[in-house]
């Protein structure tokens, strides 16, 4: 039982403004699993006004890059310390298999971290241009205080794809986690201290969408950065347009993936199954949508129902698990409205379609196969987050781009091909914010963020940190030197 009583307010253990709690239950076994406080308005406030103090007149902002790359190397140490305690918390909170929690849920958090220690060590925050008269000085600044509004699939890797460049940057943030998963967040708590972060630069306020919108329109916060639905993402957006806030924004997506006619269904096939079915499907760059040729559609349909009938689901917490349960009774409840919704408008479910045998507790949705899809059905339209897979069929390679580009997202995508310039030039074709050929991964050195309603700026990379400053120009008479 995972039980606090405190919130962490500017980067100290707080009591709460009121008696509310959160519970928190097990995806697997339903049971009470961890409590604690749910902050209120009176809570975000408290800890807005501890980062508008810190930033405004604590060291964290006016400290060297060098110097706050030197505290995120102490944070990095904490939590690769503590790799194995966030990867149990994540998958006891949302039921990720073991596995992933791991290798998505805390090696790459603290890979995130790494490259942004790393990059503050060399990024450019200041340099000289040439002008037309003298020179001018061009000085990235901190944008402020930021929110960070993260989900529960991977909350901490969320968190730090926000925290780590914020900091970098000499931001203070208010971190609000989602109501089904504010465990791992106190794991972060104590690495932060441990680290030595300024007091005030740091907060960690758990609560529901209400609190979101409080945060969001606080009249204390500079910046959002959001990851979740595209639907409160434009909510987020329009709160965030009214008053000209800075906002990030990182939501949903219905991936393709192209299997060329070339390609080694046998290698090929537990790939593209994995790349659509991890995290139990709750990830928003999961390949859903698999693109077939039609002259090996019916080779390829038999490939992907012997990967997905063979996944082996169960416990999360064991480590040969492949599919865990969905992590709460109301996202399982609408896989499956969408699995029905699926056999209502007649794609043909080829394995799965419910739940699975002998699972009679937990929230789980077996691993599920539509084939005959066509990609005007709601199955292939909407984004389901859930273990279920579409096969669609394409005529020729610019039928497979204009299938791949027919959606309202654009967040990521592959191309599984034997002729590499081939599936580069496919890529390429492909409106995507990602994309992979042969290959499923997030380059954490790069731009990450999606084409039209998969979302708005890009985190990851150089680019995510800039998103979190300011350009200042200061302007030198002729014989100044900065």
């Amino acid at each position: 039982m995972f039980e606090r009583d405190t919130l962490y307010i500017g980067g100290a253990h707080e009591k709460p403004a009121s008696s509310r709690t959160i519970e928190v239950r097990s995806p697997f076994t339903e049971e009470l699993v961890g409590r604690v406080p749910e902050a209120t308005s009176a809570d975000v406030d408290r800890a807005v006004a501890a980062a508008r103090a810190a930033f405004e007149q604590g060291p964290w902002a006016r400290m060297t890059a060098a110097e706050r790359a030197d505290v995120l190397d102490r944070l990095l140490l904490g939590l690769q310390m503590r790799a194995a305690d966030i990867a149990a918390t994540v998958t006891l909170e949302m039921g990720c298999p073991i596995s992933f929690g791991h290798a998505g849920q805390a090696f790459a958090t603290t890979m995130v971290l790494q490259f942004y220690a790393e990059l503050a060590r060399s990024f450019p925050f200041e340099e000289t241009r040439p002008s037309m008269v003298g020179s001018a000085l061009v000085r990235q600044e901190p944008v402020g205080v930021a929110a960070a509004i993260v989900p529960w699939n991977v909350p901490l890797f969320t968190i730090m794809l926000k925290l780590a460049p914020a900091l970098t940057a000499g931001c203070s943030m208010v971190i609000k986690p989602a109501p089904e998963t504010p465990l791992d967040a106190y794991i972060l708590a104590d690495a932060l201290d441990e680290a030595g972060v300024p007091k005030g630069v740091v907060s960690i306020v758990p609560g529901d969408r209400e609190l979101g919108e409080y945060l969001v329109t606080h009249p204390g916060i500079d910046k959002v950065a959001f990851t979740g639905s595209t639907a409160a993402g434009r909510r987020i957006a329009a709160l965030c347009g009214e008053r000209l806030k800075r906002v990030t924004l990182e939501l949903g997506g219905k991936s393709a993936a192209i299997v060329c006619d070339d390609a080694d269904l046998a290698a090929v096939i537990p790939l593209v199954v994995g790349a659509g079915t991890m995290n139990n499907g709750q990830a928003c760059v999961a390949q859903t949508r698999i693109l077939l040729p039609r002259s090996r559609y019916q080779d390829g349909v038999e490939a992907l129902a012997a990967a997905v009938g063979g996944l082996k689901v169960g416990d999360p917490s064991d480590p040969a698990t492949e599919i865990g349960p969905l992590a709460a009774a109301r996202q399982r409840d609408r896989v499956l409205g969408y699995v029905a919704k699926g056999k209502e408008e007649g794609a043909r479910c080829v394995v799965g379609g419910g739940r699975p045998q002998g699972l009679e507790r937990g929230y789980f949705v077996a691993p599920t196969l539509f084939a005959d899809v066509d990609n005007r059905m709601t199955i292939a339209r909407e984004e389901i987050f859930g273990p279920v897979l579409c096969a669609i069929p394409y005529d020729d390679e610019a039928d497979a781009v204009r299938i791949a580009n027919d959606s309202e997202y654009g967040l990521s995508g592959s191309v599984w091909t034997n002729d590499a310039k081939r599936g580069i030039d496919i890529a390429r074709r492909i409106r995507t914010g990602t994309h992979n050929v042969n290959f499923f991964m997030m380059a954490m050195t790069s731009p990450f963020g999606g084409f039209k309603s998969s979302g708005v700026g890009r985190e990851l990379g150089p680019e995510g940190l800039r998103a979190y400053l300011e350009p200042k120009t200061i302007c030198l008479a002729p014989g100044i030197e900065p």
